[in-house]
């Protein structure tokens, strides 16, 4: 089961956040629980988590963050969708659904959302888990790859099918689609007059990602104090050199790698991704 509670992010945006329980508890049964918070990447939403969210449901107390213009969360057509305002908003989910101290669990733009706030605020964040994001700067060409990427999106899609196997089998800008792929980028997919349409704006998308990809977020990675897992998928993003650069650099920094993965790891390899972290998350919050 799945519960929605909404949140008040940065400059009053208001945010979805899902928490996931199956079967549901009462909540006695969350009090004292450790508190895990799910950041999603650019593009995604909270139910890409349903996999990790409902397995660590079992011990933990585990909420998935819908970000701001994503999902069912606020997408404010002035934004901000700045690097402030996405840590500033899980910032406010932590306090105002009382997780704290937490374990941040973020993929992509997300995992760079969890180390900001852990570096921004110690005194909320237990531990870290990072997934397949680089801490070194990407550069004007990768936007500008982006943008060109958005422009070729066949929008509207006729039918769901035609969402999964463009993006599953077609795209011509990835070196390997998969079926997994195709799955998750129906699921950001909404029924409109004219067709399937992604339920966030691709303008939006464009500018939160610009206000980090031309620098490098090294100096903030070296001010997060807490245990901090890095996990590189082998046909992900980041690569085994940098990964293993950002443990040395992190003061606790241990590394992971989830085999026969792509950028997607936890939602299209769930099981390779759970033994990859578990471990770390058993480590860092068993009493």
């Amino acid at each position: 089961m799945v519960q929605r509670i909404d949140v008040t992010g940065a400059d009053g945006v208001r945010l979805a956040a899902w928490e996931f329980a199956d079967p549901p508890k009462r909540h006695e049964e969350t009090e004292g629980a450790s508190g895990v918070l799910l950041l999603h990447g650019l593009m995604g939403r909270a139910s890409h988590w349903a996999a990790t969210a409902r397995w660590l449901s079992e011990r933990h107390r585990v909420i998935a963050l819908d970000q701001r213009g994503h999902g069912r969360s606020d997408k404010p057509s002035g934004g901000p969708f700045t690097r402030e305002a996405y840590v500033a908003d899980a910032e406010a989910a932590i306090e105002q659904l009382g997780l704290a101290p937490v374990t941040l669990i973020g993929h992509s733009m997300g995992a760079l959302t969890a180390w900001q706030l852990a570096a921004k605020r110690p005194d909320l964040v237990r531990a870290l888990v990072i997934c397949d994001m680089r801490a070194s700067a990407l550069g004007a060409a990768s936007q500008r790859e982006w943008a060109d990427w958005f422009r070729a999106w066949p929008v509207p899609f006729a039918t769901l099918a035609d969402v999964r196997k463009w993006f599953g089998e077609d795209d011509p800008w990835v070196e390997r689609p998969t079926a997994a792929r195709g799955e998750f980028f129906a699921e950001v997919m909404a029924e409109c007059a004219d067709g399937w349409r992604p339920v966030f704006s691709r303008r939006q998308m464009l500018t939160s990602r610009e206000t980090w990809v031309h620098d490098a977020h090294w100096e903030e990675l070296a001010h997060v104090q807490c245990p901090t897992l890095v996990v590189r998928c082998l046909d992900g993003e980041l690569g085994r050199a940098e990964a293993q650069e950002m443990v040395r650099v992190l003061p606790r920094g241990q590394y992971a790698e989830v085999t026969d993965a792509g950028h997607l790891a936890h939602y299209d390899q769930p099981e390779a991704w759970r033994a990859a972290i578990e471990p770390f998350l058993d480590g860092v919050l068993t009493p």
